[in-house]
C-alpha cells in the first residue's frame, strides 16, 4: 500500500505489540508471562525493547503494582484494534451465507451457455440468495483466460482449451451435439440422413468467422463436404435465421433441447460421427479460497446436472 513505509517497519517485531498488550491487560510482568507461556526473563526482555522503541517507560512498578504511563495508554487504544484486526484477518476464515449476501458476481460465457444454464441458476438464485446479483459478460473459448485475468469476470463457464498456469478449473458436464431445424422450412420425413446433411444449406456458429469445424473434418474422413454459407458469433441468432431459410444447424445438444422444448425448432441427431466436448468452469488462482465464489460454483454444478 502506497501509505506504507517499510522502513519504518525495521527491527519491529509483530510480538512485541502481543507482549505490549497482553503487560498492559495483566498489569504484571509474571502474570503476562505466563499468559504467553514465556518465561519471566524473556517478557522482561521484550519489555525492554518496548521501552526503547517507543521512547517511553510504558508500565512503572509501584506500591498498588504496574501502572501505565500516558503515552502506553494511547498506544494501547491505537495498537489494540489493529492486532484484533490482523488476528481476524489470519486465523478467522471467511465465510459466506447466501441467506444474507449482498454480492454481485461477474461471470462469463458464450450466449449458448446463458441460454441453457441461467434460467434455472436466475430461479434458484431466487430462492437462495435473493439479494446475490450475477452480471453476464459475453466470453467465448479463446476470449475467456484473458478475461479472468483482467478481473473482468470471476468466473468462466465455457468449452475451455488448455489454459495459463494460474487458470484453475472444474470439469461441468459432458456434451455432444444434436442438429435443429425449422420444420415449416425443412420438412423430413424421419431423421437427417447423411445425403440430406450434406446437400442442405448449414448455419455455423463459429467465434472467429470460420466456415469450417471439427464436422467438416469428420465429414472429410468420408470424402464428404457441407454447404456452411452463413456464420455467426452467436447461437441466440440461430431460431430467427432457421426459421426464415430452409437451412439446418449443428448445436450443443442440451441447446438443441431445450429449442425443441419450447416448440421453436425441431432437433434429430447428427448423421455423422462427432467427438463429444466438456464444458468446465474456469476461475484464477487467487480467488481459490473466495467461499461466495466456491458456493456460486456448487449451485453452477447442481443446475447443470438437471436434464
Amino acid at each position: 500500500m502506497a501509505g506504507i513505509n517499510e522502513n519504518d517497519f525495521r527491527g519491529v517485531d509483530l510480538n512485541l505489540m502481543v507482549s505490549f498488550l497482553v503487560l498492559m491487560r495483566e498489569r504484571s510482568v509474571s502474570r503476562a508471562a505466563e499468559k504467553l507461556f514465556l518465561g519471566q526473563p524473556a517478557l522482561s526482555g521484550a519489555l525492554a525493547r518496548l521501552r526503547q522503541l517507543f521512547g517511553d517507560e510504558l508500565l512503572i512498578r509501584t506500591t498498588e503494582g504496574m501502572l501505565p504511563t500516558t503515552r502506553a495508554l494511547a498506544l494501547e487504544a491505537a495498537i489494540g484494534p489493529a492486532v484484533e484486526q490482523l488476528q481476524r484477518a489470519i486465523f478467522n476464515a471467511p465465510v459466506f451465507d447466501p441467506g444474507s449476501a449482498g454480492r454481485l458476481f461477474l461471470v462469463g460465457m458464450p450466449d449458448w451457455v446463458e441460454l441453457w444454464l441461467m434460467p434455472g441458476m436466475v430461479a434458484r438464485l431466487q430462492q437462495l440468495a435473493p439479494r446475490v446479483r450475477v452480471a453476464f459478460k459475453e466470453a467465448n473459448p479463446f476470449s475467456a483466460s484473458d478475461m479472468l485475468e483482467r478481473d473482468e469476470v470471476e468466473l468462466a463457464v465455457a468449452r475451455l482449451p488448455a489454459g495459463p498456469q494460474w487458470q484453475r478449473e472444474r470439469m461441468l458436464r459432458e456434451m455432444g451435439f444434436r442438429c435443429v431445424y425449422d420444420p415449416a422450412q425443412v420438412r423430413l420425413d424421419g431423421d437427417l440422413t447423411l445425403e440430406q446433411y450434406t446437400a442442405l444449406p448449414h448455419l455455423l456458429v463459429s467465434y472467429r468467422a470460420a466456415f469450417e469445424s471439427a464436422t467438416d473434418t469428420a465429414l472429410a474422413t468420408q470424402g464428404l463436404r457441407r454447404n456452411v454459407c452463413y456464420t455467426t458469433p452467436r447461437f441466440s441468432s440461430v431460431p430467427g435465421v432457421l426459421g426464415a431459410s430452409p437451412m439446418i444447424s449443428t448445436v450443443p445438444d442440451v441447446l438443441a433441447r431445450r429449442w425443441e422444448g419450447s416448440g421453436q425448432l425441431r432437433s434429430c441427431p447428427v448423421p455423422v460421427a462427432l467427438p463429444g466436448f466438456t464444458i468446465s468452469m474456469a476461475w484464477h488462482a487467487r480467488r481459490d479460497n473466495d467461499p461466495g465464489l466456491q458456493w456460486l460454483m456448487g449451485l453452477i454444478g447442481e443446475v447443470a446436472i438437471q436434464p
